[in-house]
């Protein structure tokens, strides 16, 4: 017969406040009291539907002027791209697929709606052989060893 042991005491705690009850001021008020620490903090408009409360920054946003886009490849490299691709008799979908890139790639250097990548634009300068970037853009590439 099993033996059982007549000394095991079982405790029965009760459970911790919920999130709710710990949040409540008498809760805290409580902590405070034991000496635990508490940390408060006030949320900014909390519980009210204010999500586009208007600041005192909106105005000074409305009376900037300035807009702020990225710089867009130059017509003149697009055009210097189109005339090297074509006296090389490429099609913008040769010359895209020789430099692994995609056909509207090339498109949108061409017409001067790309960013300036100059991973891509140096391809570019390699398949065509036309420099493309610095001041003498149209001028035939060197390809001379790189100097160390």
């Amino acid at each position: 017969m099993a033996e059982s042991d007549w000394d095991t005491v079982t405790v029965l705690r009760k459970k911790g406040p919920t999130a709710a009850q710990a949040k409540s001021k008498q809760a805290i008020l409580a902590a405070q009291r034991r000496g635990e620490d508490v940390e408060t903090s006030k949320k900014w408009a909390a519980g009210q539907n204010k999500q586009h409360s208007i600041t005192k920054n909106t105005a000074k946003l409305d009376r900037e002027t300035e807009e702020l886009h990225h710089d867009r490849v130059t017509l003149e490299v697009g055009k210097v791209i189109q005339q090297g691709r074509q006296s090389k008799g490429l099609t913008q979908k040769d010359l895209a697929t020789k430099i692994n890139e995609k056909p509207q790639v090339i498109a949108d250097y061409e017409c001067g709606r790309a960013i300036p990548n100059n991973q891509v634009l140096g391809k570019i300068e390699r398949a065509i052989g036309l420099k493309l970037r610095g001041k003498d853009v149209g001028k035939p590439l060197e390809t001379g060893p790189k100097g160390k």
